[in-house]
């Protein structure tokens, strides 16, 4: 077992701490009594992943083994998570390239030839061939690629169909040759507690007809929190969807988990409590620091890309959703859970590079407020560790950047839109199906490498029980126009956004600071 996460509190004399801020690093100290959460470190990987994967296949949870379940003349369909996740990216080979080679070779043995293989996208941007590749291996890109190999496409309308509706009145759309298929298998990697179970079908192989249905502002609202599936209204929805689904449609799910190794040695700073820095640590973060300061934003951005993580597998399971799931999110909570003893007048946390809408891309303003009130916010099961009405600080430069391919309706929201109005209800009813229904954003959709044009509106209502829990939210190095027009203030340094604080809270607040990254979640009593 690894070590487990814990909590430290800040004396007179505790050294500086070190924040992530997008494509650089802020490094500042922190006021005596502040609490410091650390997450645990990583568990010990399987020894071999190939054989657990092999288990799982002939020992599966609530059906009967793979093998059983292929016949020659059947229609195979196997979908797999995009590159939204693991973040930062695996290093070679992916556990979704060695979980769909078993399965490929299970199908080739059993004489299936209609196989096909979806990159299950949703909303986001479709996949280069080479990040297929660096997902699935060259030789299944070789063979599949692109006829059998192939983005999940929203916008096609003839291939997508209409299997039912829930009780709630909930389209259940997915692709047409998942639901036509004799199987789907449907292979995750179950970054954090979020993902997985029915949520991979119904946000990863459905259309804007049905995504809607959970992605939006009174849901959010009332999900509390996302990375608790019990106490997610938007879990609710998608579980209703499933069970819509499984009448209709066989699905062996396979799950795995990660452990939390997420940087290579040069950059092991980003993920050791400052104490426990070696000489060479503390060398390796002051000369990241330094260069990332001095060059140009866009070349920290390439090198901070580049990264490639030596994750390793944890667990893996397959058969039924409901039970496979039930055990991935043990195995996640194993590896992230950290119990924390109170809420916080204010919740400090750095706001790392990397999101998973900007994989190789910018992270503009738009996804820099998803990641910090969306995403980091969310990571608790219980109750968040600030206190209703409390203070958010977040460390990013917030800077009005966007990837020009990869955003363009993120752009025009946040220049037409937000200028209007930043009320998450005003937005949905005025702009989102005039955005989501563009033809522009659609065909940049399907033939270039654009997210969906009602994407950047899932992003904003993310935050929905953020804004209506915090009290203030602060940014340390926010462009003052981009906080302004996104309806949060900005500080210079930690100190000041505390005093800033102050005015919500009161003059004498407790202070948490999460230390991320690698990701965790914290269990607050």
């Amino acid at each position: 077992m690894s070590r487990p996460g814990f909590t430290i509190t800040l004396e007179k004399n505790s050294p500086p701490m070190m924040f992530n801020a997008g494509d650089g690093f802020h490094y500042e100290k922190l006021p005596e009594g502040t609490r410091v959460i650390y997450p645990p470190g990583p568990l010990n990987p399987l020894a071999d992943p190939n054989v657990a994967i092999e288990r799982a296949l002939l020992e599966p949870m609530g059906m009967e083994p793979l093998h059983e379940l292929l016949h020659p003349g059947m229609k195979l369909t196997i979908a797999f998570d995009d590159i939204s996740i693991p973040l930062p990216p695996m290093q070679k080979p992916d556990i979704r390239q060695l979980v769909i080679e078993k399965v490929l070779e299970k199908a080739y043995a059993k004489g299936v030839e209609d196989i096909h293989l979806i990159a299950a996208l949703g909303l986001h941007r479709r996949m280069t061939r080479a990040e297929l590749a660096h997902c699935l291996g060259k030789k299944i890109v070789d063979r599949f690629y692109p006829n059998r190999l192939y983005n999940y496409d929203a916008e096609d309308e003839e291939n997508n169909v209409v299997i039912g509706k829930t009780e709630h009145g909930e389209e259940v759309s997915v692709s047409r040759r998942v639901a036509e298929s004799d199987l789907l298998v449907y292979v995750n990697i179950n970054f954090i507690s979020m993902d997985g179970g029915h949520k991979s079908v119904h946000t990863g192989l459905s259309p804007y007809s049905s995504i809607r249905h959970h992605h939006n502002p009174r849901t959010l609202e009332n999900t509390r929190s996302l990375m608790d599936p019990p106490n997610s209204a938007m879990h609710g929805s998608l579980n209703r969807m499933g069970k819509i689904f499984d009448e209709n449609v066989k699905v062996f799910h396979i799950e795995s988990t990660l452990n939390n190794a997420a940087f290579p040695p040069v950059f092991d700073f980003m993920a050791k409590p400052e104490h426990e820095w070696s000489v060479v640590t503390k060398a390796n973060f002051l000369a990241n620091h330094k260069a990332t300061s001095a060059m140009p934003r866009k070349v920290a951005r390439r090198i901070f890309h580049s990264i490639r993580a030596p994750h390793g597998m944890t667990s893996v399971q397959a058969g039924a959703t409901d039970p496979v799931h039930e055990e991935t999110l043990k195995n996640c909570y194993r590896q992230q859970l950290v119990p924390v003893e109170g809420q916080s007048d204010v919740l400090i946390m750095g706001v790392p590079y990397l999101g998973p809408y900007n994989v190789g891309s910018i992270m503009n303003p738009l996804l820099v407020q998803n990641m910090l009130l969306g995403y980091m916010f969310n990571l608790y099961r219980g109750k968040p560790l600030v206190r209703e009405g409390g203070v958010v600080i977040g460390t990013h430069p917030v800077s009005n950047e966007f990837h020009k391919v990869h955003h363009p309706s993120y752009i025009d929201l946040y220049n037409e839109v937000l200028p209007e109005t930043t009320d998450l209800h005003e937005i949905a009813a005025r702009y989102e199906e005039k955005y989501a229904y563009d033809p522009w954003y659609r065909t940049l959709y399907r033939h270039s490498y654009a997210y969906h044009g009602a994407h950047p509106f899932t992003v904003l209502y993310w935050v929905a029980h953020a804004l209506d829990y915090v009290g203030k939210t602060i940014f340390v190095g926010g462009d003052p126009e981009t906080t302004s027009r996104m309806g949060y203030e900005r500080a210079d340094t930690v100190a000041d956004a505390l005093e800033r604080a102050k005015d919500v809270v009161g003059p004498n607040p407790s202070v948490t600071y999460m230390h991320i990254p690698p990701l965790f979640m914290c269990e607050v009593s």
